[in-house]
């Protein structure tokens, strides 16, 4: 080293460090900006599959409900979108994820109507992205409550569900400094929240809004009396919105790394593409041989395989990132069984939930979050904490769910109640039998040469 330096000046020498440092400074503010780009990129893809999901609600919704009231739910499916980002950009985002100088661990209080915004700009890809979520909470109420729901007393509880309750559900989990995972990662209860991309955040409480929904606003009339005539539609509406939804699930979950620059980041994603294909394959395959073997009328049953693969879906969107596929596949497996027989139970109960969202998206929210208490091990470095590998999850898993039901059940009420005593929630009985299209919306009916039914 010493000859290669001989007449090399002090000045020479320090001229090259000085060149060294310079590169070096280059290169790590490349990296940066290689880094934030890649994370961008990747948050916005996963984003639009998760808006796309929308699609997939909407054909799904329509499916399921007669003919004569198809543009209303698609009506109400528009709203959620286009209210719920408005509502979102307002206040949801500010108590969902603003984390003030002095956070505390009930709810947000920062960057209200993007606020502070033009100071870290890095904000803006992750309020499109969560707010792609907070909608998707607000449109599995829409389903629920479809073909006798009036549209402003549906309007009225879509902004207080996309402007408050979701995003008090999300500050709690997502956060940072919530009650299930504070700045110390921990929950009130213990360790912090597992919930990698919404089982519960999201489905849970689009799920409890649907079931306090459907029983407040009633069930269809004579919908028990004649329960033949209340059959959806267009089955393959259905299962094309099923597919559209597994696919945006790619986004939901995947993207939920909400990071893709590293070797790490790739392969959780790909773990997690891995879960959310196992977990439905099982579920809607279980759901779909029960009814034609079990349940009555012992029917091979298009619209219940659907419903399994979306069970199956929710169920793994907790753990999708913390468990081994043969844990998904359990997870799915155990995912069938809850989502049949809580759909069941809704209609011994006579509560008329048109698509099954609380089956789907409530029991099988409710299960997607208590399974990480039993599944992922700790040992294998994937964040899983289950006490059947010793894990110490298991309080934390079993309390979110209980909160999540209490603070949706009761504001829930709270909206509902008052609008359907007021009468602003439920449809009158001439509306719904000659259908929401023909009464209030123009063109009267979704297809010209529709048979009235």
């Amino acid at each position: 080293m010493t000859s290669v330096l001989v007449g090399v000046t002090d000045a020479q020498f320090n001229a090259v460090v000085t060149k060294m440092d310079a590169a070096r400074v280059q290169l790590e503010a490349q990296k940066a900006d290689m880094n934030e780009a890649l994370d961008t990129i990747w948050m916005l893809l996963a984003g639009m599959l998760v808006f796309f999901m929308h699609t997939g609600f909407s054909l799904l919704e329509a499916g399921c409900v007669r003919f004569k009231n198809t543009q209303n739910i698609l009506a109400k499916n528009l709203i959620v979108v286009t209210l719920g980002f408005l509502c979102w950009y307002a206040i949801g985002y500010a108590i969902a994820i603003g984390v003030g100088s002095s956070p505390n661990e009930f709810i947000g209080g920062a960057n209200f109507f993007m606020d502070g915004f033009w100071g870290a700009k890095e904000s803006f890809r992750v309020w499109f992205f969560q707010g792609a979520f907070c909608a998707t909470a607000g449109t599995i109420v829409s389903g629920a409550m479809a073909e006798r729901t009036q549209l402003k007393g549906f309007i009225i509880y879509t902004c207080l569900m996309t402007g408050v309750i979701y995003p008090v559900v999300a500050y709690w989990g997502w956060s940072g400094s919530g009650l299930f995972n504070n700045a110390d990662g921990k929950s009130l209860v213990g360790p912090g929240l597992l919930d990698f991309a919404g089982s519960g955040i999201v489905h849970l409480t689009g799920g409890v809004g649907a079931l306090v929904g459907a029983a407040i606003v009633g069930p269809r009339k004579d919908r028990w009396e004649l329960p033949d005539e209340f059959n959806g539609h267009s089955i393959p509406f259905v299962v094309l919105g099923t597919f559209f939804l597994w696919f945006g699930w790619y986004g939901f979950n995947p993207g939920s790394t909400l990071a893709m620059k590293t070797v790490s980041d790739a392969n959780i994603a790909g773990l997690v593409a891995v879960n959310t294909t196992l977990s439905p394959c099982v579920c809607g395959l279980i759901v779909f041989a029960l009814r034609a073997t079990v349940v009555q009328p012992k029917c091979l049953d298009v619209g219940g395989f659907c419903n399994g693969i979306l069970a199956g879906l929710v169920a793994i969107t907790a753990g999708c990132a913390f468990v081994k596929p043969w844990e998904a596949c359990l997870i799915g497996m155990f995912g069938a069984f809850f989502y049949q027989g809580t759909s069941m139970l809704m209609r011994l109960l006579k509560l008329d939930d048109v698509v099954d969202a609380f089956a789907v998206h409530g029991a099988c929210g409710i299960w997607g979050v208590v399974a990480l208490g039993f599944f992922g091990n700790p040992k294998d470095g994937m964040g899983g904490n289950g006490v059947f590998y010793g894990g110490d999850a298991i309080a934390t898993q079993l309390v979110f769910p209980l909160f999540v039901m209490a603070w949706v059940g009761v504001l829930s009420v709270i909206i509902l109640l008052p609008l359907r005593l007021v009468g602003a929630l439920r449809l009158g009985d001439e509306i719904q039998d000659e259908g929401a299209d023909i009464k209030e919306h123009s063109p009267p009916k979704a297809y010209n040469d529709a048979a009235k039914s």
